[in-house]
């Protein structure tokens, strides 16, 4: 029974950690978009970065789904 409640625990704690990434993946974009349209490289790489991420945390927690 303890088992199935760490389980469960974590499996809850992976769904909060996918929607606050999520979340930050809306604001990188919306950061990407920003620099774009100032035409800031420096900016536009950063979120880039963060993006790619942002995404491999992503396909991380999928990866055990």
């Amino acid at each position: 029974m303890k088992q199935m409640i760490k389980i469960i625990r974590k499996v809850d704690i992976e769904k909060q950690y996918e929607q606050v990434l999520r979340l930050e993946l809306d604001y990188e974009l919306a950061s990407l978009y920003a620099a774009m349209q100032d035409k800031d490289s420096k900016e536009m790489e950063k979120s880039k970065k963060r993006l790619k991420e942002i995404q491999d945390e992503l396909d991380g927690l999928h990866a055990y789904v």
